[in-house]
């Protein structure tokens, strides 16, 4: 007797109906794997290369199933598990090891696929007229049944690509912020759920807290990552100037544009801009900047036509800029339009147990130009005691400075830090 195909073997309500599935993992030879199986039987695949692109996908196309792998290049699966079943409850969602053969060609799974399929297929026919989904849900259940259940410790996952040695446990922190004191933790929470939206975020904390690299994050961990990134601080531009930069002008819109340019909101089109110290930009140009954020148009200097610009806008600011716009300082609904989403970074003091992993950090990455430098117990005793107002930023440049003053010797000791004038 000829062995039926999956296809072959479904009635014809079975077929008539496909449903969506979104498979999810880094490998793109997994993907590959696991897709042919759901194609096979009937599925419209939709395929994702780590956690970010899948919310989009998802948000598209709603899936009736989704495959994720055991381990996602940007987000935390534990997290992400959570947060997708919340977002899309209707939705059977299946934890996959790309490493293991299930998804070899040659594998197990295609004889067992062919007995569930056969059951189903000797099924009443009439149980076919009220579900005729059944073969492929009890496909996909068996599929589920051999796979590792998504509560799995991390720390056992297999590499995806060669099959040897582990994972590198991505626990809670994103590899950009050094710390794991519990408001660190909750700071990287907060970037892994916004960062796959097209949400605007406002990131507010004191200097040097690390402003700069939060907003890195939530690109890299956005669908916008392959676009541009573009950063422009309101506070380092002339006020007569700020305008020109951000919106672009003509040729000849005012003295000295000998030529047209680009303007900073423009640069960015398809990926993120990133507005540092928001708040000290001119009241009159936030207006300008509100019409943009409304309508996503923009018009350059001296042009009387309007330019579509698709931008991400991310804004930072040491200031309470709640209070600011209460005050009539800033622009309220401007305020309200950039803090949808509101990211605090924490000031230095707030989690002076990470101090260690901070210094640690640091010296390591000042001796990838010069011989590395380990620190003594005086010289860590020196900098616990210190009230860093400057923030990481204060500790990173009193490390360089410490290196630098340490000179030919192996070992920082405590007459090496200089804490140099503290600004009051």
């Amino acid at each position: 007797m000829t062995q039926a195909s999956p296809v072959q073997i479904l009635p014809d309500r079975a077929r008539a109906r496909s449903r969506t599935a979104l498979v999810t993992s880094a490998d793109p030879g997994f993907r590959q794997r696991v897709s042919d199986v759901l194609t096979s039987l009937r599925w419209q695949v939709r395929e994702a290369d780590g956690g970010a692109r899948a919310w989009a996908e998802a948000g598209v196309t709603a899936p009736e199933a989704v495959i994720v792998d055991s381990w996602l290049p940007d987000l935390n699966l534990e997290e992400f598990l959570k947060d997708f079943r919340t977002a899309f409850p209707a939705a059977d969602v299946v934890t996959a090891d790309s490493s293991s053969n299930l998804g070899s060609p040659r594998g197990p799974y295609r004889q067992e696929l062919m007995i569930a399929l056969r059951k189903a297929d000797e099924t009443d026919t009439a149980s076919w007229n009220n579900a005729p989904e059944l073969i492929e849900r009890d496909a996909l259940a068996w599929y589920s049944r051999q796979l590792p259940r998504s509560d799995a410790p991390l720390s056992n996952l297999r590499l995806r690509t060669d099959g040897s040695g582990t994972h590198p446990n991505p626990g809670e922190r994103l590899p950009e912020l050094i710390g794991e004191a519990k408001c660190m933790l909750q700071l990287s929470r907060r970037i892994r759920l916004v960062a796959p939206r097209s949400t605007p975020v406002l990131i507010e904390g004191p200097t040097g807290s690390g402003k700069e690299l939060v907003a890195k994050a939530l690109h890299r961990l956005s669908t916008r990552n392959r676009r541009p990134f573009v950063a422009i601080n309101c506070a380092a531009i002339p006020e007569a100037l700020l305008e020109a930069e951000l919106f672009g002008h003509t040729r000849g819109a005012f003295t000295g544009a000998v030529q047209g340019r680009t303007g900073r909101i423009e640069a960015a089109d398809g990926g993120t801009l990133f507005l540092d110290e928001i708040g000290e930009m001119p009241l009159a140009l936030q207006s300008k900047l509100l019409r943009f954020v409304e309508s996503g148009e923009l018009q350059r200097i001296g042009d009387n036509d309007t330019v579509k610009v698709d931008v991400r806008i991310l804004a930072a600011t040491h200031q309470p800029l709640s209070s600011h716009a209460q005050n009539g300082l800033f622009r309220a609904d401007l305020y309200y339009r950039l803090a949808v989403f509101l990211i605090r970074t924490p000031a230095l003091a707030d989690h002076l147990e990470d101090l260690t992993l901070l210094v640690d950090h640091f010296l390591e990455r000042l001796g990838r130009e010069q011989p590395a430098k380990r620190i003594d117990a005086g010289a860590r005793a020196k900098l616990c005691l210190h009230a860093w107002q400057g923030n990481v930023r204060e500790l990173e440049h009193v490390l360089e400075r410490a290196v630098i003053l340490a000179g030919d010797e192996p070992i920082v000791t405590v007459d090496e830090i200089d804490f140099g004038v503290t600004v009051h």
